[in-house]
């Protein structure tokens, strides 16, 4: 027992568990970074001990306009509560592309019982789906897309049936939008996989913090996301798509220095009694200004083109 009160002994240990485990102190100071930090993050121990997580933009949180490194990120608010946080977002990996984690954060003591520090763990997210689909059944369907992490086209095709059976005539309570991304396939091939990844993921992000938790939101098709959303709000459907494209039209990803962005088509319907999924969806297509590229002016147009 005596060895491992060796302050240096257990410091090597951390240090070469597989778990991301970064420790900061009041200001925010990177003082302990482990091998599973580097692994997730790809900055190495020497590059990131010594420097402020405010000054370096590792972290970003799921929520918009807010920064990890903040008065309310987890490492903030366990260090000035006194308790533990959880929370989620996603890291920047020196590469440039975001990794979508879970970030656990601890208040640190001393031996006077005085906060220190704070201690964070960060668990990929995208790796545990990847765990979980592969210890499935491989012929059941795949309800999550791997990507975004939101609803499948399996799964957005269940939830639409299952609202279109309980419509009555006459009733509109639920409506259905599309969301087209523009450019999606030139913008992958010319800046990569991760960084279209990255995008989408980041209007994924935005799209829900305007929808209410009981809305459904699904990734259709490459470029294509549906929406099902209540229509028992005091929003019309018509101000929430205009409220939706200027969230969009505000977001765009840093890559390599850079700001990048793409366009998007929005249109909606309500849904009806005697709607197929087909139905809705051909209706959606056909609101699409001639299913070309964005038209100047349109009123379902977002965002600047890639590079913007």
């Amino acid at each position: 027992m005596a060895a491992f009160e060796d302050a240096e002994i257990c410091r090597d240990m951390l240090e070469n568990v597989p778990v991301a485990l970064c420790v900061v102190d009041l200001q925010k100071r990177i003082v302990f970074w482990s091998s599973g930090a580097e692994r997730v993050t790809g900055h190495l121990r020497h590059e990131v001990l010594g420097h402020s997580c405010i000054a370096e933009p590792l972290l970003h949180c799921d929520q918009p306009g807010c920064e990890f490194c903040d008065e309310h990120c987890p490492v903030a608010c366990a260090m000035k509560t006194s308790q533990a946080v959880d929370s989620s977002g996603f890291l920047r990996h020196k590469d440039g592309h975001e990794v979508p984690v879970r970030i656990r954060a601890v208040p640190v003591y001393n031996q006077h019982r005085s906060i220190i520090g704070a201690l964070s763990t960060f668990e990929e997210l995208q790796a545990g789906i990847s765990r979980e689909r592969g210890e499935g059944n491989a012929s059941s369907p795949d309800y999550e897309d791997h990507v975004t992490g939101v609803a499948s086209r399996a799964m957005m095709q269940a939830h639409l049936q299952a609202k279109l059976a309980s419509l009555s005539p006459g009733n509109y309570s639920h409506w259905v939008f599309l969301v087209k991304v523009q450019g999606l396939a030139h913008f992958r091939a010319s800046l990569g996989t991760e960084a279209a990844s990255s995008l989408l993921r980041l209007m994924v992000r935005t799209v829900e913090s305007c929808l209410w938790i009981s809305d459904v939101v699904g990734r259709w098709s490459d470029d294509q996301f549906l929406l099902l959303v209540d229509g028992h709000r005091k929003e019309g459907l018509e101000a929430l798509r205009a409220r939706i494209r200027r969230m969009l039209a505000a977001e765009g990803i840093e890559w390599w220095g850079e700001r990048r962005s793409l366009p998007v088509l929005i249109v909606a319907t309500a849904a009806e009694s005697g709607d197929t999924v087909e139905s809705i969806v051909q209706r959606l297509h056909k609101l699409l200004p001639g299913g070309s590229g964005c038209v100047p002016g349109d009123a379902g147009c977002a965002g600047g083109s890639a590079g913007s």
